[in-house]
């Protein structure tokens, strides 16, 4: 059994924390907001204070392949979740009227997710973690403790000092701290090399207000869960206790658009929206949240093979953070949460070969996704850059991404292709993978050499200028 400190009592921090605890490690989760956890769900979203976490109180939807990882190996979790009240949602339940097969198919259960809002979820996994792991709120960590070298010239960390002025080993610390985790200052005063990787502003802000049913039901969906228009897009997340939330996410450039951090301007909007307008139709219960400045950044602590420090890994936001527009930040998070504990279980008693197997991990099953991710960023934003100036929009760059091009304007007018674009958003597959398929890149090209890509209806900018003036 082994020692082992998670710094972060987050989402991911506690999945991680409570996936090496079944296997009989002792693990320690240091949070630094002081909060204790509330006594209900409905407290959670009420008076839960937590200023470390500072999208805590925005829009958040967890992906079917994360609620699959939660069902299968942190089960209490997920049975927290549904008595604090998360509801199911299918997402092949939103598929477009121009598809005539409407008929199920037997793997149509994997496009299932629960959803809450994210007080409520950290809510259950607290609860989950209660009795399993110790969790101590209140407490940040000041610095690293190192120890006798697993690997010549390479700082080993045995441990944390405290705020509180306490010293705990560990045979493992674990950062998942979030996007604001001190990883570059740990290292630093190690005497290391800066972390490697990579961060980029695709320069996207998000105005969120939440609602809720007077009658406890959900608004259909008559579009996806993320809608583009020209300029802006639309976001509707389903939650808990009959709980919504619509976010509109528009370019942090686009001075015009700051007008929607006020309600009129906003519900104008979405009043504009024919297949979003019923989303207002719920009682306020936050007015008009903005949130901007949210990087994509990796980070890596082993370069060239080598450490750059052992003892020491990072999960979740702390090492690889997307846009919240695509809404996998937790997914990915348990994505890594899961691969850590397999790794723990190889690799755990040799440092040097745990910090390598778990950057492979990471390489493999996460940074994936995570270019997918800043590509897809990269051609919304130059997609709305060039309608904010007033230019062509840019064609689909590279072959990868004119066919996953193709596949969007072909998914409404087939099942099978609608399915398939799904488990992209899904994170059930990926692009490469979905478009290698026999049969997929032909049927593809039948019916996207028929159709063009078409705007739903809503709002030009032109329009939404008007609207907003």
């Amino acid at each position: 059994m082994a020692r082992i400190v998670a710094v972060g009592g987050g989402m991911v921090g506690l999945a991680t924390a409570l996936m090496l605890a079944r296997d009989g490690h002792d693990v320690t989760v240091l949070e630094r907001d002081a909060d204790e956890v509330p006594a209900s769900p409905g407290e959670a979203w009420d008076a839960w204070h937590r200023p470390g976490v500072a999208q805590f109180r925005h829009g958040h939807y967890l992906m079917p392949a994360g609620s699959h990882i939660l069902a299968e190996f942190l089960p209490e979790a997920q049975q927290a979740l549904v008595r604090a009240g998360a509801i199911s949602h299918d997402l092949v339940a939103v598929m477009p009227p121009f598809i005539t097969d409407r008929a199920p198919r037997p793997e149509d259960a994997r496009f299932v997710t629960v959803c809450a809002r994210r007080p409520v979820l950290d809510y259950a996994l607290a609860a989950a973690a209660d009795g399993s792991v110790e969790v101590r709120r209140g407490v940040a960590v000041t610095e690293l403790v190192t120890g006798r070298e697993a690997a010549r010239g390479v700082p080993h960390v045995t441990g944390v000092r405290t705020s509180t002025g306490e010293q705990l080993a560990a045979d493992l610390v674990i950062d998942a701290a979030g996007r604001a985790s001190a990883l570059p200052r740990w290292l630093a005063a190690l005497g290391t090399r800066p972390p490697a990787g990579q961060s980029e502003d695709w320069g996207f802000s998000y105005y969120t207000r939440f609602f809720r049913s007077p009658t406890g039901t959900m608004p259909p969906f008559l579009a996806g869960t993320v809608t583009p228009f020209d300029c802006y897009s639309i976001g509707t997340l389903p939650a808990d206790a009959g709980t919504w939330s619509v976010v509109i996410i528009v370019s942090s450039h686009d001075q015009a658009l700051k007008e929607l951090r006020h309600p009129d301007k906003w519900s104008a909007l979405l009043k504009a929206c024919p297949l979003h307008a019923h989303w207002l139709d719920g009682e306020p219960i936050t007015e008009v949240l903005p949130m901007s400045g949210n990087i994509a950044r990796y980070r890596r602590v082993v370069v060239d093979g080598a450490p750059l420090v052992t003892g020491l890994i990072a999960v979740g936001d702390s090492m690889c953070a997307t846009n919240p527009s695509l809404g996998r930040g937790m997914t990915t998070g348990l994505m890594q949460a899961l691969g850590t504990a397999e790794v723990a279980r190889a690799h755990l008693g040799d440092p040097v070969a745990f910090a390598r197997a778990h950057d492979q991990m990471i390489e493999d099953r996460v940074m994936p996704w995570y270019w997918n991710s800043v590509g897809m960023d990269r051609a919304r934003k130059d997609q709305v850059d060039a309608v904010i100036e007033g230019r062509p929009t840019p064609a689909h760059d590279g072959q990868q991404g004119s066919a996953l091009g193709s596949l969007m304007a072909a998914m409404p007018y087939d099942a099978d292709l609608f399915r398939a674009f799904i488990e992209l958003i899904a994170m059930l597959a990926l692009p490469e993978e979905i478009l290698a398929r026999p049969g997929v890149s032909d049927r593809v090209s039948e019916i996207a050499s028929e159709r063009e890509p078409s705007l739903p209806p809503g709002p030009s900018r032109s329009d939404v200028l008007q609207l907003l003036a």
